[in-house]
């Protein structure tokens, strides 16, 4: 066997993408086919294993304050910021609850009588006798209140969904390489089926299904391609500084040590400082203090008031005093309303409650399952990757194999390799749903640099 004057079998930038019989000329030593084969499979079990035995790395750059940067990231978002000027807007209004309800009225009057000039100038005030102001400055503290919450929660949304996709990213990277370094190990095995079908060892069909297979490993490659292309455009939307060679989820997010415990009392803790929570109690709460207001409302407020001028060329003092009389329209309507509005927002927050409990319980379980499995394939894959790369080309050399069950061989090979990479990113991402889940994401992020 010869090699030819510009590549070697070595897999290069240069060769990845060019048929790598035209590379091989054979001279019918099978020796040495064997021996570019065999180092060949080693180098690609190699790379593959590498690839998914410490599946989704996540590195931190030295003195990187990565949770400064991701919250950065995150509040510059168009979604944040909407939810920012939201709550800036509540907090306007909650600030016009609580000035007082009623301004003074100027009241002028002005007559001609005879020879006389009839004028009056008076202010009329009406009275909040029944304390709806009180009961206002209550709904804009409640108001205040949801509107935070909400905000923080919109937060913890984006953040969530900013490190979901970082992840599926990372994955997306290695499926996409492993579909490269398995396309190409096909290119090398067409190779090596052509020459030993050139030598009298192996028929046309085998050719033929080799080439079958190709074709398979390219539309793989194309979909891995697509995906990555894909995932990185959501990238780019959510992170705007975003790049593929900087800015990692550092490793220690994943540390799930004495995480689990989900006692009554923990729970509760959890429940009662989650956004989503308070956001629904203050505005259930919110809406009691309208409800009050609209009871409240069906009750007139008395209006006074203090006028002066002439009459008839003599100076005049007036008292007035007047009251609406709901006769026509009590308002009871208005009021029943908010109360069945209040009794909704009761209802919405129990399930609200009710609903982020077994949330929490559920993301519980789900990383649980995900971490044990993940931590058991890795102990499985230890080693294995490349020795059952060389023990399948082995087989083959020596007939144990036929190349249609070594074709089928290496396709369960490279999935069991892909669905480490899966079953890995089910890991962090059920770690990055707990902590969501529990309204611990931005806690810990915090403490990634503590």
């Amino acid at each position: 066997m010869k090699y030819g004057t510009e590549r070697t079998v070595g897999i290069n930038k240069h060769t990845i993408n060019r048929p790598l019989w035209h590379v091989i000329h054979v001279s019918g030593n099978d020796f040495m086919i064997r021996h570019i084969f065999r180092r060949f499979i080693g180098f690609t079990s190699f790379t593959l294993l590498g690839l998914c035995a410490p599946a989704l790395v996540f590195a931190q750059a030295d003195n990187f304050n990565w949770d400064s940067w991701i919250l950065t990231q995150v509040e510059q978002h168009p979604d944040i910021v909407a939810a920012r000027e939201q709550m800036n807007s509540t907090y306007s209004l909650a600030e016009a609850r609580e000035r007082p309800l009623y301004n003074p009225e100027l009241d002028t009057e002005y007559e001609r009588e005879g020879n006389s000039n009839n004028y009056r100038v008076g202010l009329n005030q009406t009275l909040d006798i029944w304390g709806k102001r009180n009961t206002r400055k209550q709904q804009a503290g409640f108001s205040r209140t949801a509107a935070q919450q909400q905000y923080r929660f919109a937060i913890q949304q984006k953040i969530a969904e900013s490190l979901q996709a970082l992840i599926e990213w990372q994955a997306a990277s290695k499926q996409s390489e492993l579909a490269l370094a398995q396309e190409t190990q096909m290119e090398t095995l067409i190779s090596l089926v052509t020459d030993r079908q050139l030598a009298g060892d192996l028929g046309q069909v085998d050719a033929e299904l080799t080439l079958l297979s190709f074709s398979q490993r390219l539309n793989a490659t194309a979909q891995a391609q697509s995906r990555l292309r894909q995932v990185e455009a959501r990238l780019q939307e959510l992170l705007p500084d975003w790049s593929a060679n900087a800015n990692k989820i550092p490793e220690n997010l994943w540390v799930t040590d004495k995480v689990f415990s989900t006692s009554p009392e923990q729970i509760k803790q959890w429940l009662n400082s989650h956004n989503a929570v308070i956001a629904a109690k203050a505005d259930w709460e919110l809406l009691q203090r309208s409800a009050q207001l609209a009871n409240l409302e069906t009750k007139a407020d008395p209006t006074i008031g203090l006028n002066a001028g002439k009459s008839a060329g003599d100076n005049v003092i007036a008292l007035n005093f007047s009251i609406p009389l709901h006769i026509r329209n009590n308002f009871n309507a208005e009021a029943r309303a908010a109360n069945q509005q209040a009794l909704a927002a009761e209802a919405q927050y129990m399930a609200t409650k009710r609903r982020q409990q077994f949330a929490i319980v559920a993301s519980k379980a789900s990383l649980q399952e995900y971490q044990q499995r993940y931590q058991r394939w890795q102990g499985l894959m230890q080693g294995r990757g490349e020795r059952s790369g060389s023990l399948l080309e082995m087989q083959w050399q020596s007939g144990d194999l036929s190349t249609t069950e070594y074709l089928l061989a290496l396709q369960q090979r490279s999935e069991g390799l892909a669905a480490g990479i899966e079953l890995g990113t089910q890991f962090y991402l059920a770690r990055i749903d707990w902590l969501f889940q529990t309204g611990q994401l931005k806690t810990a992020l915090q403490q990634l640099t503590q």
